[in-house]
């Protein structure tokens, strides 16, 4: 798969770079690497982009998703970056908060299933925007759904698979806030079913431990990895990771 993808993470608290882990966001720290002095998140996105040649970043507005205060100076600021490709979760729960984001340099909006209020208004938001702009965002924790939408709780997520390819839903990330930051490693056998059955790009966040998950994810024909404390601890060497 040549167009893999490894994309570092950028978890926005306060307006600053964060440490996440295990989804418990109220006790997220600054964050911080040896790749980096800062704990801005432009300043990072620039180092990891013209030092290390990243061009995909997956940054995650916890401003507004938890307090419904975007960090709109940090989007007018990325989007001056024509070279990098933002894929951002800004928390979207209706369709006018999609509205909020069009007129920024966005390559991709993720829409994620803890904040999305209901299946309609995630299909009414398809219908507005390109189907390849927007990715679903599977979120979970210790692989059971997060989400607000009735007919989706206390399902197997393998039963909503079908459901979102229906909508045209192409693009999607599995991400288990548990396995957030604790490097557990490994491929999910409930991952490994999920991209048997969905047709589309699956991207996985959480619990990625060194390089031979990297690997066996791209080995296992998923799309790509999000990565955060593999990267900033050193665990995975950042140069192997560019000359993949």
């Amino acid at each position: 798969m040549k167009n893999f993808k490894i994309i570092p993470v950028i978890d926005i608290l306060n307006s600053k770079a964060v440490h996440a882990v295990k989804g418990e966001r109220n006790n997220y720290k600054p964050l911080k690497s040896y790749l980096f002095d800062s704990d801005d998140p432009i300043d990072i996105i620039n180092i990891l982009h013209q030092k290390y040649k990243f061009s995909y970043f997956y940054i995650a507005d916890l401003d507004a998703i938890m307090k419904q205060d975007p960090n709109l100076d940090f989007l007018i600021k990325i989007s001056k970056i024509s070279s990098i490709k933002a894929m951002i979760d800004p928390g979207i729960s209706l369709y006018n908060d999609i509205l909020k984001y069009v007129n920024y340099n966005i390559e991709y909006i993720i829409v994620g299933l803890e904040t999305i209020s209901s299946i309609e208004i995630l299909s009414n938001i398809l219908n507005f925007s390109t189907q390849n702009k927007i990715i679903l965002s599977i979120d979970m924790y210790k692989e059971k759904l997060l989400t607000n939408i009735d007919l989706f709780k206390n399902q197997n997520p393998l039963k909503i698979i079908k459901i979102i390819q229906d909508l045209g839903i192409n693009q999607i990330i599995l991400l288990d806030l548990y396995k957030v930051g604790q490097k557990l490693g490994g491929i999910s056998p409930l991952y490994l079913d999920i991209r048997e059955i969905f047709n589309g790009d699956i991207y996985v966040g959480g619990g990625i431990k060194d390089f031979e998950d990297i690997d066996n994810f791209y080995n296992n024909k998923f799309s790509g990895v999000l990565l955060g404390t593999a990267l900033y601890d050193g665990s995975i060497n950042i140069q192997k990771l560019v000359n993949f």
